[in-house]
């Protein structure tokens, strides 16, 4: 039998399906699967494809006609074309048109939105998810979401990245230090500055956190467009916040937190939430999208949009220890349920094998 070829298409690179990617190359190439990696050149820098044995094509993240040119002269010959999120969806549909190849869809997340942009953004993923054979999703309300738009063939496909290192006291003691929290709790975010992730709501509980003693330090690893917004009202409200922007040792820092917040209008699998119940930092999130199939018990839930239940469940798990450790032992239990790096592989390749006649 001829060497299976694939093709794996990112747009953005979103850290969660550029991991992923990374991990689903490497098994693959072990597999004896030949692999090519087409995304934005400083991808390969950050994740290391050609580290992982595939064969990497730096491909802007554009839907001109160089951009689609470059992506249909890639994916020539390919068995299997596979992109990851929307943007690399549509631009991949646009490259395969009158191509034979079977065409793979994971939809890894989705960023609400409203009015002009919330109906681009439905547009794009009808067009994207109809042309695909199969939509894998990795959270229920994504699948059925995915049907919704007309997708032939939508499959829960909970996806498995790499798990966090785990750091030593030592590093978790200097990231206190280091964030001003040595002596008070402290309470950490992370991900993007943007409207959806509900940093809003964090700051309005972070205000009602300055009646305890001592106050909680709050701090958000990240970037994004709404940055400067945070900022002037975290100085003119005096809140116990700090911004801290993009960071590479947020295993370390999460590591060192008393309890992490996902205060987001709407998650998928969530990297925040999957490291917070690996490393056992007990969990504060909304429940939202596919944070409750992910967390299970393992995390305390509130309501999007809710600060006086986000800052009472925080509250409560900060001044109650029995209830961190009974937190954390369920989250670690519920981390124990999620797939394998190697049953994911597994799962994508026995649908390449269906879609090539191999199986």
């Amino acid at each position: 039998m001829t060497q299976l070829r694939t093709v794996q298409v990112l747009g953005g690179g979103s850290a969660g399906s550029s991991a992923h990617v990374r991990s689903l190359a490497a098994g693959l190439v072990a597999r004896g699967v030949r692999v090519t990696v087409c995304a934005p050149a400083g991808l390969d820098r950050d994740y290391d494809f050609l580290g992982a044995g595939a064969h990497f094509l730096p491909v802007p993240r554009r839907s001109d006609p160089a951009a689609v040119g470059a992506l249909r002269a890639a994916c020539a010959g390919a068995d299997v074309v596979h992109a990851h999120g929307l943007h690399a969806a549509v631009r991949t549909s646009l490259a395969l048109r009158g191509r034979p190849a079977p065409f793979v869809v994971t939809w890894h997340t989705r960023a609400p939105a409203e009015g002009a942009r919330g109906r681009l953004l439905r547009m794009m993923e009808r067009k994207a998810l109809r042309t695909a054979a199969v939509v894998l999703a990795g959270s229920s309300d994504l699948v059925d979401r995915a049907r919704l738009r007309g997708a032939r063939d939508a499959r829960l496909a909970p996806v498995a990245v790499p798990g966090p290192r785990l750091p030593l006291e030592a590093a978790e003691g200097k990231a206190r230090a280091e964030l001003g929290a040595v002596e008070r709790p402290l309470v950490m975010a992370v991900g993007s500055l943007d409207p959806h992730r509900g940093y809003d709501v964090l700051l309005d509980a972070a205000g009602l956190w300055r009646e305890l003693d001592p106050v909680p330090l709050v701090v958000v690893a990240g970037e994004g467009r709404e940055r400067g917004a945070l900022q002037r009202r975290i100085e003119a409200e005096e809140l116990p916040v700090r911004l801290i922007g993009r960071r590479d040792d947020i295993t370390d820092l999460l590591a060192a937190a008393d309890v992490a917040v996902l205060p987001s209008r709407w998650e998928g699998r969530s990297l925040l939430a999957q490291e917070a119940l690996r490393l056992g930092v007990p969990l504060v999130a909304t429940g939202v999208g596919g944070v409750p199939e992910l967390v299970g018990e393992g995390a305390e839930l509130v309501p999007y949009g809710d600060p006086a239940a986000l800052a009472t469940a925080v509250s409560e798990l900060l001044g109650d220890t029995g209830r961190r450790t009974r937190l954390v032992a369920a989250g670690r239990a519920q981390a124990g349920t999620w797939p394998t790096e190697d049953e994911t592989i597994a799962q994508v390749l026995s649908v390449y094998d269906e879609l090539t006649g191999r199986s």
